[in-house]
């Protein structure tokens, strides 16, 4: 997609939550995966962490950086199976304010050009949350990178054009101003 050199590049924050029973720092690639690219593409990693496999303890990072202003998106990496310990969209699903029916759309469809019919496997989805974007992939490294690749490099870019996310920040929050908004 074209890019305008019109627009300066904005650079966004954001915080990785890995999902995992089994991993640690050192050896979490998918999430390091997401923070080189992060960082590559001229933005700023906020934070990174790993937690459980537990509906609570996700809950308690996503919601802790969804009202942290310095953090503008969490992508989390993992859960997002079928088998009892994968619970990340159950944990988030629920805390959209609005969802984002077309990133798990295009992410499937991009990710059926490398896998094939695998990627009915995934429950990738993606909603915001107190005017944070959030993003629930799976814990692959190859499902990391063709999500970052092939949509969210380009939607956090400001000079992404028809549109981006990056242009609509400043306006996430207008049902605020009206009154309509969450009470804290």
């Amino acid at each position: 997609m074209p890019t305008t050199p019109a627009r300066d590049f904005i650079p966004v924050r954001f915080a990785v939550l890995t999902v995992s029973d089994t991993r640690g720092l050192e050896d979490d690639r998918s999430g390091q995966t997401l923070a080189e690219r992060i960082a590559q593409a001229g933005h700023t990693l906020a934070d990174r962490k790993i937690v459980a496999d537990d509906i609570e303890a996700i809950r308690m990072a996503v919601k802790l950086w969804c009202a942290d202003p310095g953090v503008d998106a969490v992508i989390t990496t993992g859960g997002t199976g079928f088998t009892g310990r994968d619970v990340t969209p159950e944990a988030l699903e629920p805390l959209f304010d609005k969802r984002m029916d077309g990133f798990s759309q295009v992410f499937h469809r991009i990710s059926y050009e490398k896998i094939g019919t695998s990627t009915v496997q995934s429950r990738a989805t993606a909603g915001l949350i107190d005017q944070t974007f959030v993003f629930v992939l799976p814990g692959s490294t190859g499902a990391c990178r063709d999500a970052w690749d092939g949509i969210l490099k380009d939607q956090f870019d400001y000079r992404h054009m028809p549109c981006n996310f990056v242009e609509i920040m400043p306006r996430l929050a207008e049902h605020l101003k009206r009154g309509g908004g969450k009470s804290a």
